[in-house]
């Protein structure tokens, strides 16, 4: 799966598909993407190649007080992918679905923080959906948790 910039001067590659991926309805995401929601598939930064280009890390605030590193291309300053809280050490990464040359191959598995979504936008019928966060051990494939712990377990290794 490839993806790029507006511009296309920072053009990746995802490597393997996502862990998992998210639709968050937060006010945070709301106003930093300007939409309802922000749609990120979590992959590992090692499976997240880039073709073209350099982004820019640009660190923001977040609702969690822990902060957030955001890659943006220098140019045409889009947001291609963030790395949130402890994850900041770019481990896995929120890949933003619309970045993808193909978004709609990239469905949300979760419709995260619900509590705040705007009132007018249906969620589809049988989605999984939260108030808050939820249980990532109840929740992600088994596939998907045991890709994480190897991806963390490499990270803690150096």
């Amino acid at each position: 799966m490839e993806g790029r910039c507006t511009c296309g001067a920072v053009r990746y590659e995802l490597r393997r598909p996502p862990l998992f991926v998210h639709a968050c309805h937060c006010t945070w995401c709301q106003r930093e993407t300007g939409s309802a929601f922000v749609l990120n598939a979590l992959v590992e930064s090692s499976e997240v190649a880039l073709l073209q280009g350099t982004p820019e890390v640009v660190d923001t605030p977040s609702a969690s007080g822990a902060g957030q590193r955001i890659s943006r291309c220098p140019g045409c300053r889009t947001a291609l992918w963030s790395n949130y809280g402890a994850n900041k050490a770019d481990v896995i990464r929120f890949v933003r679905v619309g970045t993808l040359e193909q978004p709609g191959a990239v469905p949300p598995d979760v419709q995260i923080f619900t509590s705040s979504k705007v009132p007018w936008l249906p969620l589809p019928e049988g989605a999984r959906v939260f108030e808050a966060f939820y249980d990532r051990n109840q929740e992600w494939p088994a596939e998907s948790l045991a890709r994480r712990r190897a991806c963390l377990d490499a990270a803690k290794r150096g």
